[in-house]
């Protein structure tokens, strides 16, 4: 047993107080690079022991693994380090490796900021840190690094400016993915030998002067500085770039005309431009391009016919330009492009028909032409490309559709035709589609029947065939193949019952079958699809009872039967007990406080107790029933007694109805019409892992993987649940050693279901660290399960502190109530101040701040709507109905942008209710309260103090006024009206300062 606890105290003082060349006695020979490698791990987090074999009583460390050495020298060379689960900050130690050409230390936990000492390493040529949790700024010494050629630190957590200058031996330079900001350096036109610069994804902003700091640096072959805020017009240099094969200058704020120059790169096979503000045509040198392999100008304000020189590129494989106001007809030109695999010219003016030649790109396998003006009928050749994505929708394309080919059948995956004026039938052997997924025929002039061949597709999971004019009955055998999950018929003259082989469709979670005249009951197999989230039946024909069994369905979170013939009682359990006016009135007698409609039973009149058949006087000591023909005055006064009772439980029912629905508000999502999204999002994805995945980021002390994915499930239990929300639901967990973690479990439907994607957006998540925030410590990966990790918080949230009646805990302070909003703001303003894009939290309410035990919040839940596959802001509004009183108006208006201004209102909201200890809605018995218009009205009377929360005891009213207005002002109608969170903070800040260093201040800006 080697004595490692005893050497090590020795190895550290023999390492920092005497030189590398003093001779010192000890048990066993130890050379300095064994010496540097044994601190060097002492210092590291080491889970799977991957560096076990790394010991003190080795002479040499060529024989550890992840260790390569120099066979003529038996010097260390290369430290392959990667994926090995170490965690910590960065160790000393490696100063010792003199002839060290190469470390990489890629994929792990690794955290702080990175410290000086790396120039020590006058061998190092490849430096690799990326995908970490490093922070801070680069340290000034790593432009001293003599011979290093390759610096890859992106994926961290780096924020400041970039250094002013950089090793001028550097080749590759991969700073993506972190936080940097300010200016792009004009020294970096001083490393001439530069072959790769990857800056994509940071917060560098400014109008770079691209010929003092790009255009010099003429070896260069690939450029992206994509995904920051850098604005303003490009120079035309950019042809001194001749060797340039890559450019990527998206998501910025770029203006004026594209660069002419771009064209005189020769050697160029991808550029990038979108998500920008460019204008006027792309130059006609890009045709010039024959190197050229993708090409995206999207979301521009590109105008003009489409170039005919586009067949000119006859390499190009990626060519996108949708979202522009590009004109002109479609160039017969395109068929040139026989190489073409994706073609996307959606959200144009394009006119005209569809050229037969598009159908020569024999190789194309998606096609997005949404949202032209495109005429005429679908050519037949179109259908002839084994395709994988077709859309053609929101045109005024005529004619029916064309008949199928055999190799569209085997490959198409995708095919939306809505919004169109097609006719004709449904081709009974589009069921021979075998591999579609997504049908979309919506909002056409069909005028068919609904084949029965539909049933027949084997992998189709949306069928929308909404407002097609589909009249006849619902085919029995629609759900035979069981993997539909999305059926919509709205919209139609559909008629008949809804077949009992309704309950075939097991995998449906939205059922939609609204506006049509369907008639008879609603069948009781409905209760089989357990999976079923949405179901809307309202204005057809439907009569008889709601089956009881429907109360059964668990997953059920949005019913509308409204305007139907249906009557009785609606079923027990479930989402029924919850039910608003409007999606039950319109009906013949729905038992429910909520409707005006009298309530009719469908069952045999009721035996009626004659209370004068139990007599004394004859000794006959019987209870007798007598039937309504013995006394009619009898019986009048028994029905009106059963009628009075009834109506006063009915009374009681419709109080105990609206009390749960106030408590079930909250975890209620409306009807999102994004469904459709989540499953074009698994659709066009593919490659996904087949085994679960375990991350966590930064130091995880006794937390281990095995915790977890050995019983992921059985941590989810209804016995630790500790509440709903509209991603899914929270777990109490016990995991390692004792520790408690909080799991939240997300809802799987519209979540990003590629694990590439997941994993980019919640390392994101992972990086923001401030004392408001709920910190995220990882995350575990399945395709059909995916779990957050993050400090569970045993005191509860705000929402339990101000509104749940308990004993236990003493009401809250104004200075508790102050400090809430205060670092509530503060953790806002981190939020939308240090990423870029911001994060925006979207739901911000008190169940979303979770308190300590000292009433300091952190903030929970944030920016998780960046895991929705769209972030469509009809999208969001669905997902937060359910936070009622908080969402910002303009979620609701399409011609709006969203912001941090949404955060803002929420923000606004929660300080009123901090202040007034009432939540924004408030249901009366005949009407409806909305907080922030009764706080207005009573500021505007003078009687402010009136609304102020009465438990919180004394409060200085010098604080609670101007923080009550501040509310207001956060909740303006009008976003732009909205201060920034940095405001707000500064604002509360200066309310709580003294008053007498307030008359101090008085001529200073607080801003």
């Amino acid at each position: 047993m080697r004595p490692v606890t005893l050497l090590l105290p020795l190895l550290f003082f023999f390492f920092f107080f005497f030189p590398t060349t003093t001779s010192v006695n000890l048990p066993m020979p130890l050379n300095d690079e064994v010496l540097g490698l044994i601190v060097f791990k002492s210092a590291l987090s080491d889970p799977t022991g991957a560096l076990s074999s790394w010991t003190e009583s080795d002479p040499t460390p060529c024989g550890w693994a992840h260790v390569e050495c120099d066979p003529a020298t038996n010097r260390v060379l290369r430290l392959p380090l990667d994926s090995l689960s170490l965690s910590g900050p960065l160790p000393r130690g490696l100063d010792r490796l003199a002839s060290l050409h190469s470390l990489s230390l890629s994929h792990n936990n690794l955290s702080g900021s990175l410290p000086p000492g790396l120039s020590l390493l006058p061998s190092l040529r490849y430096l690799d840190l990326s995908s970490n949790s490093f922070s801070g700024p680069l340290p000034d010494d790593i432009s001293l690094l003599p011979a290093l050629r390759s610096l890859d630190l992106s994926s961290n957590s780096f924020s400041g400016p970039l250094p002013d200058s950089f090793p001028s031996s550097l080749r590759f330079l991969m700073l993506a993915n972190n936080r940097f900001s300010g200016p792009l350096p004009s020294a970096l036109s001083h490393c001439s030998f530069l072959l790769h610069v990857n800056l994509s994804n940071n917060q560098l902003s400014g109008s770079p002067d691209f010929s003092a700091s790009i255009w010099p640096l003429t070896r260069l072959r690939v450029l992206d500085i994509s995904r920051n805020d850098f604005s303003g017009a490009i120079s035309d240099g950019v042809s001194s770039l001749h060797n340039l094969k890559v450019l990527n200058l998206s998501g910025n704020r770029f203006f004026g005309a594209v660069p002419a120059g771009v064209g005189l790169c020769p050697h160029l096979n991808s550029l990038d431009i979108s998500s920008n503000s460019f204008e006027g045509q792309l130059p006609d040198s890009v045709g010039f391009l024959s190197s050229l392999l993708f090409l995206s100008a999207s979301n521009n304000r590109l105008y003009g016919d489409l170039p005919s020189w586009i067949g000119n590129l006859t390499a190009l494989q990626h060519l996108d330009l949708s979202g522009n106001k590009i004109t002109g007809s479609l160039p017969s030109s395109l068929g040139e492009l026989k190489d073409l695999n994706y073609l996307n010219l959606a959200n144009n003016v394009l006119v005209g028909a569809i050229p037969d030649s598009v159908a020569e790109c024999s190789n194309l396998a998606e096609l997005h032409l949404k949202g032209n003006a495109l005429n005429g009928s679908i050519p037949q050749a179109l259908f002839n490309i084994a395709m994988e994505v077709l859309d053609l929708s929101s045109n005024e394309l005529t004619g029916t559709m064309p008949a199928r080919s055999a190799r569209l059948a085997e490959t198409l995956r995708w095919l939306d035709l809505s919004s169109n004026r097609i006719t004709g039938t449904i081709p009974a052997e589009m069921a021979l589609y075998f591999t579609l997924r997504y049908l979309n025929l919506s909002r056409n002039d069909l005028r068919t029947q609904l084949p029965p061949e539909l049933g027949l597709f084997r992998n189709l999971s949306v069928l929308d065939l909404r407002s097609s004019a589909l009249y006849g009955p619902i085919p029995g055998d629609l759900c035979d193949s069981g993997s539909l999950a999305v059926l919509q018929l709205d919209g139609n003259s559909l008629s008949g019952p809804i077949p009992d082989e309704i309950g075939n469709c097991s995998s449906l979670y939205l059922l939609s079958l609204s506006r049509n005249s369907l008639s008879g009951m609603i069948p009781a197999t409905m209760s089989q699809l357990k999976k079923l989230e949405i179901l809307k039946l309202e204005y057809n024909n439907l009569t008889g009872e709601i089956p009881q069994q429907l109360g059964s369905l668990d997953n059920l979170l949005a019913v509308n039967i409204s305007h139907n013939r249906l009557i009785g009682r609606l079923p027990i359990g479930g989402v029924f007990q919850s039910l608003d006016q409007s999606a039950l009135e319109g009906n013949l007698g729905i038992c429910s406080p909520l409707v005006t409609e009298p309530c009719k039973m469908n069952v045999p009149k009721p035996l009626v107790l004659d209370p004068n058949a139990y007599t004394h006087g004859n000794g006959d000591n019987r209870v007798t029933f007598s039937s309504p023909a013995i006394s009619r005055h009898r019986k009048f006064l028994s029905v009106s007694a059963i009628v009075a009772i009834s109506a006063a439980l009915l009374i009681v029912l419709g109080v105990l109805l609206i009390t749960l629905l106030n408590m079930s508000a909250r975890r209620r999502i409306g009807l999102f019409e994004n469904a459709l999204e989540s499953i074009r999002s698994s659709s066009t994805r593919s490659g996904c892992p087949a085994v679960g995945k375990m991350v966590f980021f930064g130091p995880r002390n006794n937390l281990r993987s095995e915790d977890l994915v050995g019983g992921a499930e059985s941590l989810l239990s209804k016995a630790t649940e500790l509440g709903r929300g509209v991603f899914g639901t929270v777990y109490k967990a016990s995991v390692g050693e004792g520790r408690i973690v909080s799991v939240k479990k997300l809802l799987t439907a519209n979540i990003i279901q590629y694990h590439d994607d997941f994993d980019r957006e919640v390392r994101i998540l992972g990086k923001a660290r401030h004392p408001n925030l709920q910190s995220l410590k990882g995350y575990y990966w399945t395709p059909e399960l995916q779990l957050l990790i993050s400090d569970y918080s045993p005191y509860g949230s705000l929402q339990s502190r101000l509104h749940d009646d308990g004993e236990s805990t003493p009401p809250l302070t104004w200075a508790d109530r102050f400090k809430i909003a205060l670092g509530t703001a503060k953790g806002l303003a981190y939020l939308h101040q240090s990423f870029r894009p911001p994060i925006i939290h979207y739901n911000v309410k008190p169940s979303n701040i979770l308190l300590d035990e000292n009433c300091n919040p952190k903030i929970s839940d944030f920016g998780l709507a960046r895991l929705l596959p769209k972030l469509d802001k009809h999208v969001i509004s669905s997902r937060f109905q359910g936070a009622m009183g908080y969402v910002a108006p303009e979620l609701a208006c399409q011609s709006l942008r969203i912001n941090e201004k949404c955060d803002m209102y929420g923000f606004g909201v929660l300080i009123l209710e901090l202040v007034t200890g009432r939540k924004p809605v408030q249901y009366g018995e005949d009407d409806v309260v909305i907080l922030i218009d009764q706080v207005k009205a009573l500021l505007e009377q003078g009687n402010a103090l009136d609304c102020v929360d009465i438990r919180m005891g004394e409060f200085p009213e010098d604080e609670v006024l101007p923080v009550l207005k501040l509310g207001l002002v956060c909740t303006s109608q009008i976003p732009s009206s909205r201060p920034t969170m940095a405001e707000v903070v500064q604002i509360l800040q200066v309310i709580k300062t003294p008053v007498i260093d307030r008359m101090e201040a008085s001529d200073t800006s607080y801003y």
